[in-house]
C-alpha cells in the first residue's frame, strides 16, 4: 500500500532525549501544576519572546479564550475570517461580537486599511492574526488601538520565533498566543501560551488557567483548568534544541518548491516579508482558476490519486460556518472568499524528503500545462 503524504508531520527529538528529560519526574511525582519543566520552558520562552511574562496553558484555545477573558473586553472585537475556526470561538465563548475585517491579498492577514472603518462605540479590541509566518502590519494597528482606547491581541499561532525589524512577534500588541500544537514548528503535543509585558494580565491569566485561585483558599475569579503538565513541558524543552535545524530543514523544503513552481502563470508563491525572519510554518499557494481553467479543488484531487494530501487551508471562512450566521456582524469580505477558495497549502514538513517535493511539484507542474495546453 502506498504511503500516504500528509500536509504536515509532527518533529519529535530522539526517543533517548526524551526519556531522559522526564527521567527525574519518576522521582519527583510532581506531574503538574507548575513544576520545575514547566518553570524552565517558560524562561526559555520569555527569552525567546523578548517579553518578561509567559503563560503556558495545555492548548493554544484555551491560552487566547483565557487573554479574552481576562482582558474584560465589552462589546465587538474587529478580528479576521481568514483563520482557524479557534480564534472566532474564542471571542464568541466570551460573549463578544466577532466583527469580520477583510485580508490582504499579499499577506492573507488582516488588512489594517479596512479596520477603522469597523470600529464602534461598542469595539473594545482587535484580534487580529499571522497566517503562515506572514504577520500584520503590526505597526498600523498599533497606531489605530491607540487612537480609539482598544485592546491589540495576536493569534500567533503561525509566527512562532520569528522577528520583524529584529524584535520578536510575541512582544507587539498587548498579548500574543502561540499554539504548541504537535504538527507546529515548535511543539509540545498539545500546548500554548500567552506572551505578554503586562505583569497584571499575566497574572490573570495565570489565576485563570488554575481554576481561579489567586492563592490557597482564594478564589476571586471564575477560573478553568488548562495548565500545561510536565510531560508536555519536557516535550517542548526537547524539541527547543532542535528548533534551529527544524527550521532549516522546512527552509530546505520552501526552496525547492520555489524553484520546482517558480514562472508557472495563474499559479502564486508564497513570499517572505521585508525585515522578517519566517519560520517556513507553511507552505501555501493560491490557484487562479480563471487563468488556469481548473479549480484549488481539480489540483487537490489529482494530488490525492497520487497519494498526496494538500490542504484547503483557511476554508471555508470561520464568517460562512452556520454558528456565525447569527448575532454576528458578518462583512462582505471578497479578498478573504477568493483566496479561500483558490489557496492549497502543500506538504511541509522538516523530514519530508526533497524527491517528494520534486514530485509533488512535477504533478501540479502537469496538471496546470496540460489544461492550459
Amino acid at each position: 500500500m502506498q504511503k500516504r503524504i500528509l500536509v504536515t508531520q509532527s518533529s519529535m527529538p530522539p526517543i533517548e532525549e526524551y526519556i531522559e528529560e522526564i527521567k527525574e519526574l519518576w522521582d519527583s511525582r510532581w506531574l503538574t501544576n507548575m513544576g520545575k519543566k514547566h518553570m524552565q520552558l517558560v524562561s526559555e520562552l520569555c527569552s525567546i519572546f523578548q517579553v518578561p511574562y509567559t503563560a503556558l496553558f495545555t492548548n493554544g484555545h484555551l491560552a487566547l479564550e483565557a487573554c479574552v477573558n481576562v482582558m474584560n473586553l465589552k462589546g465587538e472585537v474587529i478580528t479576521t475570517p481568514y483563520t482557524f475556526v479557534s480564534t472566532t470561538h474564542a471571542i464568541s465563548r466570551n460573549n463578544l461580537i466577532p466583527v469580520f475585517c477583510d485580508i490582504s491579498p499579499d499577506t492573507y492577514t488582516i488588512d489594517a486599511n479596512k479596520i477603522e472603518e469597523l470600529i464602534t462605540p461598542k469595539t473594545s479590541a482587535i484580534l487580529a492574526v499571522h497566517v503562515y509566518g506572514n504577520i500584520c502590519d503590526v505597526t498600523k494597528i498599533q497606531e489605530i488601538a491607540d487612537r480609539h482606547h482598544l485592546k491589540v491581541i495576536y493569534d500567533a499561532a503561525h509566527a512562532f520565533n520569528e522577528t520583524y525589524e529584529g524584535k520578536s512577534i510575541a512582544s507587539f500588541g498587548d498579548a500574543s498566543m502561540f499554539s504548541f500544537h504537535a504538527t507546529k514548528v515548535f511543539h509540545t503535543i498539545e500546548g500554548g501560551a500567552i506572551s505578554t509585558s503586562d505583569k497584571r494580565l499575566y497574572e490573570n491569566l495565570c489565576c485563570w488557567r488554575n481554576f481561579g485561585f489567586r492563592k490557597e483558599g482564594r478564589i476571586d475569579e471564575i477560573g478553568a483548568n488548562a495548565k500545561m503538565n510536565e510531560f508536555q513541558a519536557a516535550m517542548g524543552l526537547c524539541n527547543l534544541r532542535h528548533l534551529d535545524m527544524e527550521i532549516a530543514l522546512r527552509k530546505a523544503v520552501v526552496e525547492q518548491y520555489n524553484k520546482n513552481l517558480q514562472g508557472l502563470e495563474g499559479v502564486k508563491l508564497p513570499t517572505v516579508q521585508k525585515g522578517l525572519t519566517h519560520n517556513y510554518a507553511y507552505y501555501p499557494v493560491i490557484f487562479e482558476k480563471e487563468l488556469l481553467g481548473i479549480s484549488r479543488n481539480d489540483i487537490a484531487d489529482e494530488l490525492k490519486k497520487h497519494g498526496i494530501y494538500p490542504r484547503k487551508y483557511f476554508y471555508p471562512l470561520t464568517s460562512n460556518f452556520s454558528c456565525y450566521q447569527k448575532n454576528t456582524f458578518v462583512n462582505h469580505t471578497p479578498v478573504a472568499e477568493h483566496i479561500a477558495d483558490s489557496v492549497l497549502t502543500l506538504p511541509l514538513y522538516a523530514h519530508l524528503p526533497l524527491e517528494t517535493v520534486d514530485k509533488i511539484s512535477m504533478i501540479i507542474t502537469d496538471i496546470v500545462r496540460g489544461k492550459k495546453c
